[in-house]
């Protein structure tokens, strides 16, 4: 649910999309950048919306949540580049103003605008009832080098992919 989330952020940060004829599809390694990029707001936002619902000692609430989101941020920066011309290519078509607008900001107002967007939609559309599943993924993933957890979801999506699950939301995944 919280992949799902980054990406409807992704989507809503190019509002051009939904009026593209037709979504370019991005490859795993393009997907991987925005998942890289998104993951520390989205982990911020799940903090937001979970933490107060699970019990005390639960990793939501831990320090241990601090220092995965801390490491995210860190290498958040490494993914923009990528996740940038990412949302700019979910973009080509559109017949919206307002995207060409987008890719005219600067970086930092953009990732800004990107990070406040991502954190406060999962933290209003995560159900509270899958914080508890969230939270045991969250803790098994923490270990993971940011990259690795990225570049495993994108490996993911891909093989749906393959296997005929191409589009997720409006985003069609490239199958090589």
């Amino acid at each position: 649910m919280t992949l799902r989330l980054i990406l409807a952020a992704a989507l809503a940060i190019a509002p051009g999309i939904a009026h593209a004829a037709e979504a370019p599809c991005l490859t795993t390694g393009e997907f991987s950048a925005l998942i890289g990029y998104g993951m520390p707001a989205a982990l911020s936002g799940t903090v937001d919306r979970c933490a107060k619902t699970l019990p005390a000692d639960a990793f939501l609430r831990s320090d241990d949540a601090k220092a995965m989101i801390a490491r995210y941020t860190a290498a958040k920066s490494t993914q923009w580049p990528r996740a940038k011309a990412a949302v700019l290519k979910m973009g080509n078509g559109s017949k919206s103003d307002a995207f060409g607008l987008l890719g005219a900001m600067p970086d930092p107002v953009l990732q800004t605008l990107a990070d406040t967007f991502v954190a406060g939609l999962v933290a209003s559309q995560l159900p509270i009832e899958r914080c508890p599943v969230v939270n045991r993924m969250l803790s098994l993933l923490a270990p993971l080098p940011p990259e690795t957890t990225a570049q495993a979801v994108g490996l993911a999506i891909g093989i749906g992919a393959r296997a005929g699950q191409s589009r997720i939301g409006k985003v069609a995944i490239c199958t090589p």
